[in-house]
């Protein structure tokens, strides 16, 4: 069976985030020569051995042998699977089709650079072939392009699912306030969720539903009902409203900072004073000091920014296309204008051209310089221009070739010649310290996720969202090579994961100790007073043979505060630990007040508007109600 050259290329589009997929070409093409065959000739079975002979030899200069095996490995298995499907079938017309397929399955994503600038390829290959020229080039550039966006849209769905997920979350809490808000988020809880299920982003909508969200539960915690005593004062506020109000901000602001930085990473590139700012910003949030105000007013600044720069790139387009025309006719002159082509095509498109520009004028140096004698400069441009788009992917690499690519670039200015080859080696050690860590964070998402299952059963907020955090790192591991966006989510991801781990176990082990102290029945027994024969008024009975010590006179109309299976404030006691997590088990069950009695009195329990729960133990409801004020008595939510 002949592999097609697509086919041939699977190393390089599988494997590039370990090698380049430049040297990933040249090694196939090498080995293929080698065996007196080209690229386009290798059958399944060559193609095999050469991984497993030159490419997995290559990997291991970057990465350890296991990991190079398994990823060769699972480039074997995507090779059999596509040469068993057989070669698809040649798309009809021109070799453009495919650019002009990806452009249609984008166009909603117009704000995209890679959309804008593909939109750019297409147009100038079209001009190209119309004219009888080779655009070989361009159709690889725009199949590249597409690959991106395909990666963008993937890791764009597992976020737009996490989102999802938090906002039904958010949704159910802030549900029974009403309103004309509650309702707008319900629309477009319903929005996002079709859209998810096609495979499709709505940011708009997913922002302006977390904006809804973020208000709603702002005011829900700035305006809780606050208890009163039996007098009838009003108690003090509660002391930990203020700082879930901050945090709630925090969290939004944050938010919407990092996606200002990814719409506006093409601008924040070209304009150091833009992205000085940006990293104060993101100071700021560190230390919790970011409002949403100021992120707001930040993405009003970068939209005039971006304006401003686009009249400005138009106008130096102008300048450098006015100066070509001056120059007589080579064939690097021929390329330098396709490439002025493009970048006309994608400012047209409302996209920035700050990386073409300057390769631009550095062509037009060489050529003024050289007019006949400028297709190196050109080459080593592409390469360098290669080196800069695959290192803002991998963590740390544009820090480390900064002043390589720099001084590259100026000598590229004087007419020397440039090895690119040393920025290459920088990238691709960086690139397996990238596969380390993937590995890493894949093995921590596994164990979250074991855990996780251990246990799910406790069923309280604290594992509701570590539920939705474990749904979130299944997709997560799932994704290919990764952006330095989606890999810096999956960072996050794991943090608030096993964060909340930690805290589901504390949770956990509370609960064995209650059932150690009430007996191996307890969560039934203590669930059981809510149920329906718990309604009219009947008092719980306690469960024959269950045997508790009685209290002691101190601890008789003592009062706590819980969240989240956890108690908060009110004197140290395992019991009442172990209560407040059972309540978790009642607040997923939607339940918000409930009394039960054992040997050692009475239990009540209240939840408050912001999810809390306020517990009180007395020696019966009327000593409750003497020392905790007002405490539901018969009545059970």
């Amino acid at each position: 069976m002949t592999v097609d050259t697509g086919l041939a290329r699977l190393p390089a589009r599988l494997l590039g985030d370990l090698v380049s997929p430049r040297a990933l070409e040249r090694i196939v093409g090498e080995a293929a020569q080698a065996r007196g065959l080209t690229p386009a000739g290798l059958d399944a079975a060559a193609l095999e051995d050469i991984l497993k002979r030159e490419v997995f030899k290559r990997l291991q200069l970057s990465v350890p042998a296991p990991l190079a095996k398994r990823r060769v490995s699972d480039v074997i298995a995507e090779l059999h699977r596509a040469a068993s499907e057989g070669a698809p079938p040649p798309l009809p017309g021109s070799n453009l089709t495919a650019l002009e397929e990806g452009v249609r399955r984008f166009s909603l994503y117009f704000d995209w650079p890679e959309t804008q600038r593909l939109r750019g390829v297409l147009g100038v290959a079209r001009q190209e072939e119309d004219a009888g020229r080779d655009v070989t080039a361009l159709v690889r550039e725009g199949q590249d392009l597409i690959g991106l966006m395909e990666r963008r849209l993937e890791e764009g769905l597992v976020t737009q699912a996490q989102d999802l997920a938090e906002l039904r979350a958010a949704f159910a809490r802030v549900q029974g306030m009403g309103g004309k808000d509650v309702r707008r988020l319900d629309n477009l809880i319903g929005q996002i969720d079709e859209a998810q299920r096609q495979g499709t982003l709505l940011p708009a909508e997913v922002e302006r539903a977390r904006t809804i969200t973020f208000n709603l539960r702002k005011l829900l915690e700035s305006s809780l009902v606050q208890p009163v005593t039996p007098q009838g004062a009003p108690v003090a506020p509660d002391p930990d409203a203020r700082a879930r109000v901050l945090a709630l901000e925090q969290e939004h602001a944050g938010r919407l900072l990092a996606d200002l930085t990814r719409e506006f990473a093409a601008l924040l590139r070209a304009r150091p004073d833009l992205e000085e700012r940006g990293a104060a910003l993101r100071e700021a949030h560190g230390a919790g000091s970011l409002g949403a105000e100021a992120a707001l007013a930040w993405r009003t600044d970068l939209e005039a920014a971006r304006d401003e720069a686009h009249g400005v790139q138009t106008a130096e387009l102008a300048r450098i296309e006015a100066r070509l025309a001056a120059l007589p006719e080579s064939p690097a002159l021929r390329e330098a204008r396709v490439a002025l082509d493009v970048a006309r095509l994608t400012l047209s498109g409302g996209g920035l051209a700050g990386d073409e520009l300057r390769d631009l004028n550095a062509t037009l140096g060489a050529l003024e310089a050289t007019p006949g004698d400028a297709g190196h400069v050109l080459a080593a441009q592409r390469e360098l221009a290669e080196v800069e788009r695959a290192a803002r992917d991998v963590p740390g690499a544009a820090a480390d070739l900064a002043p390589g690519l720099a001084a590259a670039r100026e000598a590229l200015g004087r007419g020397a010649v440039v090895d690119a080859a040393p920025l290459w080696a920088i990238l691709e050690r960086r690139m397996g310290e990238a596969a380390r860590q993937r590995e890493d964070f894949d093995a921590r998402a596994d164990f979250v996720i074991r855990e996780y299952d251990t246990v799910r059963g406790l069923a309280g907020e604290t594992t509701q969202r570590l539920g939705r955090l474990a749904d979130t790192l299944r997709a997560q591991r799932r994704l290919g090579p990764m952006s330095q966006d989606a890999r810096g989510r999956y960072a996050q991801t794991l943090e608030e994961a096993e964060a909340l781990l930690h805290e589901a176990h504390a949770e956990y082990r509370a609960a064995q100790e209650v059932t150690a102290t009430f007996g191996a029945d307890a969560l039934s027994d203590l669930l059981g007073v809510f149920d329906l024969g718990a309604l009219g008024g009947e008092t719980p009975q306690e469960a024959p043979g269950r045997q508790s010590p009685a209290p002691s006179a101190e601890a008789v109309g003592e009062t706590w505060t819980a969240q989240d299976g956890l108690l908060k404030d009110g004197p140290h006691d395992p019991t009442a630990q172990g209560i407040a997590a059972l309540l978790a088990q009642a607040a997923f069950l939607g339940l918000r007040q409930a009394q039960f009695e054992d040997d050692r009195g009475v239990w009540a329990c209240v939840r408050l508007p912001n999810g809390s729960w306020r517990l009180a133990r007395g020696q019966d409801a009327a000593a409750l109600d003497r020392r905790a004020g007002a405490w539901p008595t018969g009545t059970h939510g």
